[in-house]
């Protein structure tokens, strides 16, 4: 792990922000949103990963766990938390929260808000291990999402993130915490453009309720809004004015969301909220 912090700045409200990226993915996600933070006098502690791709998602949880510690020691810093999370970033937060920390509730987070994550699972794992359709899936994606010769099998959280996998079971079990606002941006193809996804002609694979699959507009290429929305949880879905997606629909696809200049602006706006309006 590598610990990154910026602690010369706090925001209005004095609560550091925790940045968790997601799955085979890296910090550069945030380097549109970081300038914006500091701009508006916002602490940030960066949770770097990448070195720990091999480890199962409660390892990863559980380095998290070791990181705010130790952001708290450096910093001095004892009270709450808002933490921003990309992806699969938000199910190694919720892990920490939920299942590590669901019955002591030691670590202080005032609001989670995930960008695009697959709360209940995520429906392309399953389809990477689909018999009929994940080789295809995969060869669609590779250069894009998965790297050459990819192989789902040897992939811990790919099968930890499958729909009704034990782990997920496990998120299910705990369920979500009541003194934590739970926040979700998500992204929608309203105009239904092809080029707002390619690979998939800018649809999102699905699971339905009968464990079928099938394409939807109301994706992100990735993560469906059936893979996102839980109970108990704000929904916010970009664009608000389907206009913009004639002349930037990609920038609304999954692996752009952390740079998007909408979701930027809807992460300060929530940041903003003074904590007695939780």
């Amino acid at each position: 792990m590598v610990f990154k912090t910026n602690t010369s700045i706090v925001n209005g409200a004095g609560i550091p922000v925790v940045l968790v990226h997601g799955w085979k993915s890296h910090p550069g996600i945030w380097k549109n949103l970081l300038p914006v933070l500091e701009k508006n006098n916002t602490t940030t502690w960066v949770f770097d990963h990448c070195s720990m791709s091999r480890a199962s998602l409660e390892e990863i949880a559980t380095g998290l766990e070791v990181f705010i510690q130790q952001m708290r020691y450096k910093t001095g810093y004892p009270g709450p938390v808002d933490m921003i999370c990309h992806s699969m970033g938000t199910g190694i937060a919720r892990y920490l929260l939920e299942v590590i920390d669901g019955t002591r509730k030691s670590e202080q987070v005032r609001q989670l808000i995930g960008i695009g994550p697959p709360n209940n699972g995520s429906a392309l794992a399953e389809l990477f291990n689909d018999p009929v359709h994940g080789r295809e899936i995969i060869e669609k994606l590779t250069g894009i999402f998965v790297p050459e010769g990819y192989d789902p099998v040897d992939d811990i959280i790919v099968q930890q993130f499958r729909p009704g996998s034990a782990l997920m079971e496990r998120l299910q079990k705990a369920g979500v915490r009541s003194d934590i606002k739970y926040r979700i941006i998500l992204a929608e193809n309203f105009s239904r453009l092809p080029g707002f996804f390619p690979p998939f002609r800018g649809m999102t694979w699905e699971l339905s309720g009968e464990r079928n699959w099938q394409t939807t507009y109301s994706g992100d290429g990735i993560v469906s809004h059936d893979d996102s929305i839980i109970q108990g949880a704000s929904v916010e879905i970009l664009p608000k004015d389907s206009r913009v997606l004639e002349y930037s629909g990609d920038a609304y696809c999954h692996i752009k969301l952390p740079r998007n200049p909408e979701v930027i602006e809807s992460v300060i706006n929530y940041l903003a909220i003074p904590p007695v309006q939780r």
